[in-house]
């Protein structure tokens, strides 16, 4: 296994939505994370029914399934916790604490350890300890308002504002932030990533371009927004859709001069008066031809073109097979690891595992005899997936 957190040891407490996906980041740049499951027929969350061998967000750990109402299973964890480098935890606030396993706890016992807490609201504040989704955590930064079409109601950009990238990603680029200070200092802390805060952050731009007098309340009013004719998608003779992100003068020209264009409507390319129009003259030209003739004409050329694919479609494109975007573990297609190093490439080290599958190698790193684990599966404090 290779990758640039070769060699860092990371608890992770099994949770949904943006906790696995920054252990997965996690373990896909080659940390070891060891996942703490629930032990198999404990009460079932009300979004367990997403995980399984085709939870992606799930691959690379290492598991260990514990009965955490058993104070031996709490005890085990701290062992552990003794050598790892980090901790990230999903839990209300509170949880932890009530386990026995909070940053109190676990820093009296490794000084220098990282513990990374994943929330809506964070650690703090009057909504801190309320129940909450991505939808509702995008919703108080403005980011919500922001996306969708002029007379509609806010569209919902799937979960990826905030679970993923103001959470998940958040969290782990905290985590690596405060493992090169430990290293440096030898010191922990706590990483309070909240995804409200993380989806703040991510407007940090627009927000900018507010106080500038560039940005509108108003949504599709904005050259970001689909407002304007050069940054928006469009409707293909197939039913299928091309997106065109023409915002520098020079693309803008050169997509005129692709089409075959000199319409003088469409030569005034900032002035918003004239973008409802020069949205119906170039949706009119684009419904006349299949996505395919555009991708011809267009891609791999500067006018900032793409085709609109589905997940299925995206794969095969010849781009991402170029490049190993995508890969296919137990027959789950799927992301790639990304970013990546030229000295330390990331790697996928399996797909998900079952709870448990690990127990026996995990604990026999304590010292543990095979006595000594059969002893805890038979009390029922210990999975071992057989």
């Amino acid at each position: 296994m290779s990758g640039p957190l070769q060699g860092i040891t990371v608890i992770e407490m099994a949770g949904i939505g943006p906790g696995p996906f920054c252990g997965m980041l996690l373990a896909d740049l080659g940390a070891d994370v060891i996942c703490i499951q629930r032990k198999p027929g404990a009460q079932a969350g009300s979004l367990d029914q997403f995980k399984g061998r085709t939870s992606v967000v799930d691959r690379g750990r290492r598991s260990l399934a514990l009965d955490l109402k058993d104070p031996a299973a709490i005890e085990l964890v701290l062992q552990l916790v003794d050598k790892a480098d980090a901790l990230i935890e999903g839990y209300r606030p509170g949880v932890m604490e009530r386990l026995g396993l909070g940053p109190e706890v676990c820093h009296a016992r490794n000084p220098a350890l990282v513990f990374g807490r994943m929330t809506g609201w964070g650690q703090t504040g009057p909504l801190a300890r309320v129940a909450g989704h991505d939808i509702n955590y995008i919703a108080l930064t403005g980011a919500l308002h922001a996306i969708g079409p002029r007379d509609q109601p806010p569209v919902v950009p799937l979960n990826l504002v905030g679970d993923y990238g103001g959470g998940g990603m958040l969290l782990a680029f905290g985590l690596v932030s405060a493992l090169l200070h430990a290293q440096r200092s030898g010191e922990g802390q706590v990483v309070d990533a909240a995804m409200c805060d993380g989806a703040a952050t991510l407007m940090a731009m627009l927000y900018g371009l507010q106080a500038g007098g560039q940005w509108q309340s108003q949504r599709e009013a904005n050259f970001l927004d689909g407002a304007a004719p050069f940054y928006s998608t469009y409707a293909c003779a197939d039913g299928k859709y091309i997106a065109i992100g023409a915002i520098e003068p020079q693309f803008y020209q050169l997509l005129l001069n692709k089409l075959a264009l000199d319409d003088p409507r469409l030569s005034e390319q900032w002035r918003q008066s004239a973008w409802p129009e020069q949205r119906r003259l170039l949706a009119a030209l684009f419904s006349q031809q299949t996505r395919d003739h555009w991708c011809e004409l267009l891609e791999e050329s500067d006018v900032c073109f793409a085709p609109v694919l589905d997940m299925s479609e995206a794969p095969r494109h010849a781009h991402n097979q170029a490049r190993g975007t995508f890969t296919k573990i137990d027959g789950v297609t799927q992301p790639a690891p990304a970013p990546r190093f030229s000295r330390t490439p990331g790697a996928i080290r399996h797909g998900v595992v079952a709870p448990g599958q690990h127990s026996q190698d995990i604990l026999s790193t304590l010292g543990m005899t095979a006595g000594d684990i059969e002893a805890l599966v038979r009390r029922g404090v210990v999975h071992v997936h057989q």
